[in-house]
Parts: C-alpha cells; structure tokens; sequence
C-alpha cells in the first residue's frame, strides 16, 4: 500500500510540475508576443477566454462584430488567455494557406479531427499529407465525377420518390426533417461512388442503420459548451478525463473502422480480378494508384495509410454536401422569389437524369449554389498554428493600441490563427453592402474586390486555397448540383417553424438546430408540397 501511495504521489507531483511549467511558458509566452498590442476584445473569463461569447452568438457573427469595433486584424483570447490571431487582411490569409507548412493543423484540432476521421489526408501534415494527397488527386478529376454523376442523379431521384409518398401519405403537404434524410442520401452516394458498396441509408431505417447513427453520434452539433473536451485536446496530459459522450463516440470509432475494414479488404480482393480494374469508385482508384508500377516503393501508402481514408471519404464525402444542401432548401423557403425562378430554369431541362455537363451548363442553378456556398459555407472557420516566427504581410496596415501604424504582422513560434471562411465569404468590404444577404444575382457581376479571395473556387473560401484546399470540391459541387436539381423540379418548399427558431452550430460542421427544442438534436423542419406544373 505505501509503495502505491508513494506512486501516486509522484504521478501528482509530476503531473504539477508539468502543468506549472506549461503555466509559465504560457504566461512567459503571452508577455512577449508580439500580438500583445494589437486590438480586440477584452476576455470575459480566465478559463475560457471569449470562447463562450462565441459559443452562444451564431457562426462568426460575434467576431465580423468585432471586426467593425477593432478593424480588419486583431486578437482575442483563447482557452487560459492564450491570444488568437483573427485578420480578414486577404494578403495574410494568402500567405497562410499557401504555406501549409509553415502554418499547419494545432495538435489540438488534429487530435479532434482524428478522434471522427483517423490518420486521412485531412488529419495529416508536412511530407506524409503530400504524399497522400499526390496519389489521391487523379481520383477527385472531373473526368472522374464526370463518370459518378448518374448515381448523384439516381440517389436524387430516389429520395424525390421517398419525400413525394411521405407528402401524400399526410395529406399532400409533409413536414420533413430534410437534414436527416439528405444526410442519409449523401451515405449512400458515397457507398456506392466511394466505395462500390450500397449502405442502404435511404431504404432502411435511419436508427437501424448502424453507419448512419454512428454519423449522427460523431456529428451532433449541440447547444452546451463543455470544458473536458476542450482540456483533452489542448492538454494530453489530461486525456485521461472521461466525459459523457465518449462512450457514444467509441461505438461509432468502433462502427466506422470495422466498415472502413471490410471495405478496403473487398476492395483489395477484387483487384486481383481483372474487371475490377475497371471500377471507378474512389477507393479502388486510389488502391490501384497505390500499386502503380512507377511509383516508387518509398512514395506508396501503407495499408494503414490507405485505411486511414475510408472515414475520411465517407464524412468529407458527405457530410458537407448534405449540410450545404440543406441550407439551400432552407435560403429558398426564405427567399421564395428565387426558389420560383430555380424551378423555371430546372423545369426547362427534358431530362430527369441530366450529365455533369448539363448540370454545370445551367447559370441560375449554378448561382444559388455558389451563393449557397458563400452565404451558408458548411464549415465556418479553421485554424492554423505557426511552426515558425513569421512575419504576415497585409494589404491593410492597421494601428495597435498605442497608436502605431503596421504594414505586416510579427508571429511567433505556436501561435494559433484562426482562417474566418464565413466571415471572409460575407465581408461587406470585398463584396459590398449586401453582402448580408442572401442574393444569386450577384453572381452575374461580382465585385472585383473579390478576386483577392485566397480560395480555390467561386472567389470564396469554402473550399479553402493553397496546397490543404479541399480535394473533393468537384464531386461536392456536382452532387449538390444534382440533389437541387431533382428536388427543386419536383416540390415546393416552405419552413416549418418560425425562421428565428433555426440557430446554427458547430461540430465541425454548421448544423441547424431549433431554439425551441435544443435537446431534439440537429434538424432542419420543411413543409414539402409536390409542384404540380400547369
């Protein structure tokens, strides 16, 4: 008994000199940044800086608040009084994602990230993400979603059939949880244009459906903010803290990496006949391109590695593109001038299948999805950490507390950055003083202030920019495409509930939940009606 007192005596000792050097290198830190000057706002709590403000407000509103009061760069405060850097300045932003890897994924966000999408191409840094990244890129071409469209059309029209039997059956009018039921369609077009698999998302009940849940679990957007979660990813020392849901999250790791399995190992097994080597799904491009015989032996994936890639296909695969979706279906019940508009254009089309192709050659329909995409970008913000002292160069020069006026921003070493893709998407700068609104037209003559924008596509950032930007956006675009399409053809859409009743969070993603029932889990409530052409 002494001996194990006196052990866990000096696990406690240890643990307290650890957290009191991390405390004086935190404060030692904090004196000398040379962030110390510049303005913001003031904490509100010692614990969680101004986490909580922003918790409570919707996705960015609170910072593009402060960005009005301070100006275009400034800091606020993080968990413990640690200083995030937040600048709408398009030059600094540039400068940050075009060096993916000077300024990379905090260990903290990564071990978030990983705990949902394992070791995959989003999670990883440095020469292992380029590595990656080079032998995965011929799989996301637009050749190869040219060839997967007819199962976003297919999907789509399969859905329609399900939302157009559930109206009638309550009377021609249904109120739909259409997050819900995007989420499960997009599953399935992931199975099937990912994998070569059909999860059966659409046909089978959501709470049957082992992935779907474990989506669900892993996704949950909720409206209370907790500390243990916080202090596991910015403290290992402490991801021995248990909390509440980490039993849920265990299954759904657990549910995820058994599929993530079985698929690769099918996957692998039909490579050894030779009409495999004619599928086109994801996972068996990237196998072969793995096993091409001019790629050096030291370039190749590990089978670990290759696994790694299964969640990250099914989440980013889906996820996104279900959540964008989903805002679209709800800016046109809010805008119903244009869901008029749409349905014009769609209805002139004389197929229920288009092509890629025709999808793409359709401007209004490509308009709502961009201002889809700017307005109601599916993930608000990333962050970044320098790997390095640095020195950000702006297009602004801005003045600090004491008055002094600066052309570029001093970084040092570790620290956090915040890259505000909603904020930047609707700066009223770049994009004039509608930017606040929710308007397609806009895209016929956009500001020329916008080709700053550092993204990859659509003169947003949605999709990020430089070497990290998202390597999936063709399939996404053209997917949400094909959904809009088919549903915006065949219904009506009005909003269920109050509009001041949908509040947006985050979890990685912006899910919509209602301020009414908060504990109902995420969901987006629509009055569908058939449209009945005349």
């Amino acid at each position: 008994m002494a001996v194990i007192i006196q052990l866990v005596g000096s696990l406690a000792a240890t643990l307290a000199a650890y957290g009191l050097f991390k405390a004086i290198k935190l404060i030692y830190g904090e004196f000398t940044s040379p962030l110390r000057d510049l303005p913001g706002p003031k904490s509100t709590s010692w614990i969680y800086g101004n986490f909580k403000e922003i918790w409570e407000a919707e996705n960015s509103v609170l910072q593009e608040k402060w960005v009005r009061e301070y100006g275009t760069t400034i800091k606020y405060t993080g968990l413990f009084g640690m200083s995030r850097l937040y600048t709408m300045d398009t030059k600094a932003l540039n400068h940050v994602l075009m060096n993916s890897n000077d300024y990379q994924k905090p260990e903290a966000a990564r071990y978030n990230l990983s705990r949902i999408l394992g070791a995959g191409v989003l999670v990883v840094e440095g020469d292992k993400h380029k590595q990656q990244r080079k032998i995965m890129n011929p799989a996301f071409g637009q050749s190869q979603v040219r060839e997967l469209t007819e199962i976003f059309t297919e999907k789509s029209i399969q859905l329609r059939d399900i939302w157009a039997a559930d109206s009638s059956k309550q009377g021609g009018t249904g109120r739909i949880d259409v997050l819900s039921w995007l989420s499960r369609m997009t599953l399935d077009v992931i199975g099937q244009a990912g994998f070569n698999y059909d999860f059966h998302a659409l046909s089978s009940d959501p709470k049957q459906n082992e992935l779907n849940a474990a989506f669900a679990t892993m996704f949950k957007a909720g409206t209370r903010m907790s500390i243990i979660p916080m202090l596991r990813a910015w403290f290992p020392f402490l991801r021995f803290l248990r909390h509440e849901h980490d039993e849920q999250i265990a299954r759904s790791q657990a549910t995820m990496s058994r599929i993530g399995h079985q698929l690769l190992s099918e996957t692998k097994a039909s490579i050894h006949d030779k009409s495999a080597w004619k599928a086109r799904d994801l996972l068996s491009l990237l196998v072969k391109a793995n096993m091409a015989t001019d790629l050096p032996e030291n370039q190749r994936m590990s089978d670990q590695d290759v696994l790694a890639q299964v969640p990250t296909f099914l989440i980013a695969g889906h996820e996104t593109t279900s959540t964008g979706t989903t805002w679209a279906l709800y800016a046109l019940t809010q805008n119903r001038d244009v869901q008029g508009k749409l349905r014009d254009e769609l209805l002139q089309v004389d197929t229920d299948t288009p092509t890629m192709d025709q999808l793409n050659a359709l401007p209004y329909l490509d308009m709502v999805v961009r201002e889809t995409l700017r307005f109601h970008a599916p993930v608000p913000a990333t962050i970044r950490i320098a790997m390095k002292d640095d020195v950000l160069p702006l297009n602004t020069p801005f003045l600090d507390r004491k008055g002094r006026v600066h052309d570029a921003i001093r970084v040092s070493k570790g620290q956090t950055l915040l890259i505000p893709i909603l904020a930047m998407n609707r700066d009223k700068s770049l994009w004039g003083e509608d930017a606040m609104e929710f308007r397609p037209e806009r895209w016929e003559k956009i500001p020329e202030a916008t080709n700053s924008i550092p993204g990859i596509w659509g003169n947003q950032l949605t999709f990020l920019g430089g070497p990290r930007a998202c390597i999936g956006y063709r399939f996404s675009l053209v997917e949400m495409k094909a959904l809009i399409f088919t549903l915006v053809r065949a219904f009506e859409f009005e909003l269920a509930v109050p509009a001041k009743d949908i509040i947006k969070k985050s979890s990685i993603v912006q899910r919509p939940v209602l301020v009414t029932d908060p504990e109902g889990g995420n969901q987006m409530p629509l009055l569908v009606t058939p449209y009945h052409r005349v």
